[in-house]
């Protein structure tokens, strides 16, 4: 796959969540608690985005580029749509921003190009249940019951293209007036869940709760992106002792490499786990919200 040692470590965080949720899904489906097929349909997507996400779904361009901005910068990737690419460079020659600013406005440029990949996938899906849909003659319980999970998934897409538009918003703001130095949150993915946060049926106590909750969440990221940028310094000065031949020096390397590799896959698992259960919980209160 060519993938760097923080992209293995990724892919091991996402399969290992797959791999949970397979399981729990299992045991629903031996309990006969997923008759309509919708948590199978969610599972097989995620699959897909995994998939492409890292370049195993057989096609040569569809691999998101690694986002490892320590290792290659910011010049060697793109972002698929000619506003973000416009916005991106505005930024980039404003001289608003330092370089560690850059590094952080380059990371929400990547996620919010991975929500519109993931947005079109949903779309994808979407289309072809529709289609076969479409093509019944005959109305019958089974049809109604693909009715809701076609209303639910189209729930979701208004709910990403939601998070889209302000996201995009955003970056338009920030790429033009620079970082707020008063700004709650810095990282990508609490701004979004704290954006669709303020949008649900939250109480003040609650929201309380969870902006507190974000706080913690954003400080496991940090943590995260520290053990990256660690493995991915550890990676390298591993290649360089391995041309030279110092065995001990080699052997001291590998294993401190393999405490990194681990504790950064431990920390991606944790940081995807309580994104999911984040998100699962804002849904809920927006979904309250459309009854």
């Amino acid at each position: 796959l060519h993938l760097s040692a923080v992209k293995l470590a990724e892919l091991h965080s996402d399969l290992k969540i797959q791999e949970k949720d397979e399981l729990s899904w299992k045991k629903l489906k031996a309990e006969g608690l997923d008759e309509d097929g919708e948590k199978e349909a969610k599972l097989r997507r995620n699959l897909h985005v995994i998939m492409t996400k890292y370049g195993m779904n057989g096609k040569k361009d569809s691999q998101l580029v690694d986002t490892n901005y320590i290792k290659d910068g910011t010049e060697s990737d793109t972002l698929d749509d000619p506003r973000l690419e416009k916005l991106w460079s505005k930024a980039k020659t404003s001289g608003k921003f330092s370089d560690e600013e850059l590094d952080k406005l380059w990371r929400e440029f990547k996620h919010h190009k991975e929500k519109i990949h993931e947005y079109n996938i949903l779309l994808e899906t979407v289309s072809r249940t529709e289609d076969i849909h479409k093509n019944v003659i005959n109305p019958s319980e089974e049809n109604l019951v693909k009715e809701e999970i076609l209303h639910n998934k189209h729930r979701e897409l208004k709910e990403k293209l939601r998070s889209i538009n302000q996201g995009f918003e955003r970056l338009r703001k920030v790429s033009h007036q620079g970082y707020d130095t008063t700004s709650e949150f810095e990282e990508p993915r609490v701004i979004d869940l704290w954006d669709m946060a303020k949008s649900a049926n939250f109480t003040e106590k609650e929201l309380e709760s969870f902006r507190e909750e974000l706080k913690h969440f954003e400080a496991k990221i940090e943590k995260h992106h520290h053990y990256q940028k660690q493995l991915e310094i550890s990676h390298q000065k591993l290649k360089h002792v391995e041309e030279t031949g110092d065995k001990d020096h080699l052997n001291r390397n590998k294993e401190k490499y393999a405490m990194l590799q681990e504790k950064t896959k431990e920390l991606g698992y944790k940081v995807k786990k309580h994104l999911q259960d984040l998100s699962s919980r804002i849904s809920q209160g927006l979904q309250h919200n459309e009854l």
